[in-house]
């Protein structure tokens, strides 16, 4: 009987074990394995068949024109990234045409963005000029300034432009060959091979030039040639003269604060020379200096802002080193048994809420994507590519994040209170606050009667890192040490500087003031910051580490040593490793340094005030150090999956869910994403012929909708209607005057109706046509427009027009932070 107690009793634990794991459980997948797939048809075949349960890259619109062909998979449309054209504008000893202003703003009417649009990408997507697509919310700010500029395919002008310039330089157009100083000038595109799309805009881009008269050579190759050739190289060498550009979303926001600076302004490292201090560099004080405003928040309105960034695209499209060409609509696949997905608005379904809510009846989530590895995997400089990202969002979790749907900053590791005098009052720091002082390298108390813009308190939700070891406000303290310690070159000797990262860090370091700690899971923040958006502070002021300290020392050491570099240029110009923590030789190098740490006793500087026992330390030490051991690589983080396997050799990366009770989001925290509701128009009654002189009368029914935005087309483009109305209890009428019909004028008029949601983005869409006569007995005459239709069934380019639009009531939007396709 009491053998017979014991079994019963131990049941009973094992099944509350049990019963608490499961409730513990932060995924509703026990692991995700990331699969090479270079082929998209193979990949759809593998996903409609179940081999594969999603594909992590854009399918071809002509492969799921057809009903039959979506047969067995759930289709998603997102509004995806971007093609441009980087442009070498570097002076050589050898003659680089494109150092001239005049010939890289001829490129924009050398490029027939309409085609691509249509016959390249299947009218999924629009033609862009700038950086601000209309799917962007700054679309309707910069709209003036873009109108200005009337880039249209005129290869005619596009001649007489470069013909100019290149005259004035000397040079001579001979048998339909320019040469200078009697030789041809010569011009290397690189073309990215392993994307059928650039590969072909580069392909029709290098044939216009040679039309041009330029002798072209073509240089095919991946993301990691790139890295190589043109990232990674002088841009005075000229060992490109264009590159054929992707772009992807990572986040979906509501205020662009640096996404003008990273695609036209030097200082953010993303231009030619990319802040390298032995290359050639582009540079541009006008652009930085507006943009830098932008970033920081120096503004006063929010008018003040959009003003700066007229500024700033304006100059952008005039300097040509960067030229945008279309905007993209992707189609992501599923297969049909795959529920909980999140199409992110900006990042589509490979947002990190997918693997995180995503289920079936599966225990692992098998997701196929284009590349596994490319680039370096390290939160300083590194993660700069799409593939590394998407892999990283679900293994570590960050502070904060934006709304899927509505753009807006949300909590995610911890909880604020926003206290602002902005823009022009301030806020007094207690005495004990303090700040790290990169010329002394330590800690110190901010100076007497300082003061700030702004104050966020952070509650944060700490938990165990993926090795075990508790997150404490250690780290949080470390990081912020790491910023300002390498954010400022104090002398020419100042080894904690790399050209990449201290330009960026630069910008924001100026108005961090001040810090003081609460508690072991709170503290206060003093910055220089105003936004008109209180989210938008607290974001900017949010202190958070992806990695815990010791492995960030561990790496900083070994860039000190000269071993490694945290960015891409560094690591070109000294010959050394860019340093990656999935790498197994760098995780042994990271490893050697935990150990030695451990060895000598050492205490980071950042932590040296530390009233705890060097136990405590050596237990971090030692924690990564085994995990290096068990796991091959360095990659410690806080995420609800932590990386279990990288294999080269199959192509593959395995992460498991970490399942741990400190773990604060349980499967399903994240579930309301998946069921988000749309806007939707259910009628419109609209009279087919109507009389110029009377009103007409427009009723609306819809659902889950805020209010219409309409537009009626006249006769010329004074004459256009347009209107947005708010919307009660779903039934709208839209009554235009006797005087705005006659405004119409006579004719065929085509009418377009958006229902809008404040708290989606997506509206829908309804389109129709009626009849202006001058009497209902008399029909008119009818000039026929020639009108661009898209080639899809549904209305996802319209909505890429519409969208910046809609920013004038308020709807939130997507801000991109852009990183390399």
């Amino acid at each position: 009987m009491k053998l017979l107690l014991v079994f019963i009793l131990a049941f009973v634990l094992i099944f509350l074990i049990d019963n608490n794991s499961f409730a513990d459980k932060s995924t509703f997948f026990d692991s995700v394995k990331f699969i090479q797939y270079l082929d998209e048809n193979t990949a759809l075949e593998e996903v409609r068949n179940g081999n594969l349960d999603i594909y992590y890259d854009k399918i071809s619109p002509d492969r799921l024109s057809e009903q039959k062909s979506r047969e067995g998979l759930k289709v998603f449309d997102s509004a995806g990234g971007s093609y441009s054209i980087l442009v070498n504008p570097a002076e050589s000893n050898e003659f680089n045409p494109f150092s001239l202003k005049e010939v890289r703003f001829a490129l924009n009417y050398l490029i027939d963005r309409k085609l691509i649009v249509n016959e390249l990408m299947g009218g999924y997507g629009a033609p862009t000029v700038s950086y601000y697509s209309p799917s962007d919310p700054e679309y309707v700010t910069v709209l003036k300034q873009l109108e200005t500029f009337n880039f249209r395919y005129n290869p005619s002008l596009a001649e007489e432009i470069i013909s100019n310039a290149l005259n004035e330089k000397g040079a001579i157009k001979s048998d339909g060959q320019w040469k200078i100083n009697q030789k041809p000038i010569e011009i290397t595109v690189f073309i990215r091979s392993d994307d059928p799309i650039r590969k072909s805009i580069g392909e029709i881009l290098s044939s216009e030039l040679k039309k041009m008269g330029f002798v072209v050579k073509k240089d095919f190759g991946d993301l990691n040639k790139a890295f190589v050739v043109v990232y990674g190289s002088n841009p005075k060498e000229l060992k490109w003269s264009l590159y054929t550009e992707g772009w992807g979303r990572s986040a979906f926001v509501r205020y662009d604060s640096v996404g003008l600076a990273q695609m036209y302004s030097p200082w953010v490292s993303n231009m030619p020379g990319f802040n390298n201090p032995s290359f050639w560099n582009y540079k541009n004080e006008y652009l930085d200096n507006i943009t830098q405003k932008i970033y920081s928040g120096d503004f006063e309105s929010e008018e003040q802002r959009a003003e700066l960034i007229q500024k700033g695209i304006a100059e952008g499209i005039d300097q040509s080193v960067r030229i945008f060409i279309a905007s993209k609509i992707d189609q992501y696949v599923a297969n049909e048994k795959m529920d909980g997905i999140v199409n992110d608005l900006g990042a589509g379904v490979p947002s990190r809420f997918t693997p995180i809510n995503s289920r079936s009846e599966h225990k692992e989530l098998l997701i196929g994507v284009k590349e596994i590895n490319q680039g370096s995997w390290n939160p300083v400089m590194g993660l700069s590519d799409t593939n590394s990202r998407k892999i990283w969002g679900i293994i570590s979790d960050p502070i904060t994040f934006k709304h899927p749907f509505t753009g807006k900053t949300i909590p995610i590791r911890a909880d604020w209170d926003v206290e602002t005098a902005g823009p022009d009052g301030k806020i007094k720091l207690p005495n004990d606050a303090k700040i790290w002082n990169p010329i002394e390298h330590r800690w110190n108390e901010v100076s007497p009667d300082s003061q700030a813009t702004s104050k966020v308190r952070f509650n944060f939700k700490f938990s165990n890192w993926h090795d075990g070891q508790k997150m404490n406000m250690d780290d949080i303290l470390h990081s912020l040490y790491f910023t300002l310690e390498w954010g400022v070159k104090t002398d020419e000797n100042d080894k904690t500087y790399d050209a990449e990262f201290t330009p960026i860090v630069s910008q924001s370091i100026q108005t961090i003031i001040g810090i003081k700690v609460i508690d072991e899971n709170t503290i206060d923040v003093y910055v220089n910051y105003w936004h008109f958006d209180k989210g938008e502070i607290a974001e900017w002021a949010s202190l958070w580490s992806t990695v815990p300290w010791e492995i960030s020392a561990a790496m900083e050491q070994a860039v000190l040593d000269g071993k490694a570099s945290f960015s891409r240029s560094g690591a070109t110009n000294k010959n050394i490793s860019w340093i990656s923590l999935i790498v197994p030789n760098d995780a042994q190098m990271i490893k050697i340094y935990l150990d030695e740490f451990s060895e000598k006793k050492f205490i980071p500087k950042s932590l040296e005030s530390s009233k705890i026992g060097f136990d405590y330390f050596n237990g971090r030490y030692n924690a990564a150090s085994k995990w290096i051991t068990e796991h091959n690589h360095a990659v410690i983080s806080n995420g609800p999956f932590y990386l279990s396997a990288y294999s080269p050799e199959s192509r593959t990366i395995t992460v498991n869910a970490f399942d741990d009770q400190t773990y604060p989001f349980k499967e399903g925290h994240w579930a309301e994403f998946e069921s988000t509701v749309f806007p939707e128009i259910v009628k419109v009654n609209v009279p087919d012929i109507v009389e110029k002189e009377s009103e007409l009368n427009i009723d609306v029914e819809t659902i889950h909708a805020d209010s219409l935005l309409y537009f009626i087309i006249g006769n010329n483009k004074n004459s256009t209607l347009s209107e947005i109305i708010k919307i009660d209890k779903n039934f709208t009428e839209i009554n235009i005057s006797g005087e705005g019909v006659e405004k119409l004028g006579v004719g065929a008029k085509d009418l377009k109706i958006f229902a809008i949601s404040n708290s989606v983005l997506k509206p829908d869409y309804y389109s129709t046509g009626f009849l202006v006569v001058k009497n209902k007995d008399t029909l008119p005459e009818i000039n026929q427009v020639n009108i661009e239709f898209n080639r899809k069934d549904n209305f996802e380019a319209i909505w890429l027009i519409v969208i910046g639009i809609c920013v004038i009531i308020g709807v939130s939007y997507i801000k991109k932070e852009k990183i390399i396709d």
